[in-house]
């Protein structure tokens, strides 16, 4: 596996996640592929380990593969890697993007379909625990049938909108919004009302993704010149 490319695709499929939000079609298809990317450059960092400590794993490999056979060969720095990557794995992901994110992944690898994907309007400059609410639009095999409809029910919808999210922003000495600070974006219904902005997801995610990927090449290089 090629690793960097699967990160060149990331990069790619977060940029077309961008240009097709809200359509929830476009947004879900192209967010698939950008968890199987993810999945990947997981699967694919324990493959390049794999390979460093010899350990001769054949079928496709993961973390709980790669430990498998390290304990039957006794490698303790291969178990130690993966210790450390685990260890990691859970700092990177304390924060709550990459957090959702990981939770995600653990959704779509034990279920055949995402969360419902929702559209939703929200500020355009975003704020912590900013309000967004959804909107219905008419949708013909989950793609939007008409962008001016959408305009028509963000404008529909903006003035109760803007009161609820003006009220928190005011109690927090935020910055007020108006109409014209106002757009769309396709959200993910993930847990008890938990709305995940798929589009920002993507982007506070794919540094996460690289900076471990680099860390562990890292991380191996040191293990292996340490019994040298």
């Amino acid at each position: 596996m090629n690793i960097e490319e699967e990160i060149k695709k990331c990069e790619i499929f977060s940029k077309q996640i961008k240009q097709y939000d809200p359509d929830p079609f476009y947004v879900n298809y192209f967010f698939i592929k950008y968890l199987n990317s993810i999945e990947n450059i997981i699967n694919g960092i324990f493959e390049e380990a794999n390979s460093d400590f010899g350990l001769f794993v054949l079928d496709k490999i993961t973390q709980k593969k790669f430990n498998a056979k390290a304990k039957i060969k006794q490698d303790l720095d291969a178990l130690k890697f993966s210790e450390w990557f685990s260890k990691k794995y859970e700092v990177e992901h304390k924060n709550p993007y990459p957090n959702f994110m990981d939770k995600i992944r653990q959704f779509k690898n034990m279920n055949e379909k995402l969360p419902e994907i929702k559209i939703m309007i929200r500020a355009i400059e975003r704020y912590k625990d900013d309000f967004c609410q959804e909107i219905k639009v008419d949708l013909r095999d989950k793609k939007i049938i008409s962008k001016e409809q959408l305009e028509i029910e963000i404008k529909r919808q903006s003035s109760a909108f803007l009161e609820i999210i003006n009220q928190k922003r005011n109690s927090k000495d935020e910055p007020k919004i108006t109409k014209k600070k106002i757009t769309s974006s396709a959200f993910l219904d993930l847990e008890n009302g938990q709305n995940i902005e798929i589009m920002y997801l993507c982007q506070i995610y794919t540094p996460v993704i690289k900076r471990l990927l680099d860390e562990s090449r890292e991380t191996i290089k040191e293990i292996k010149n340490s019994t040298i």
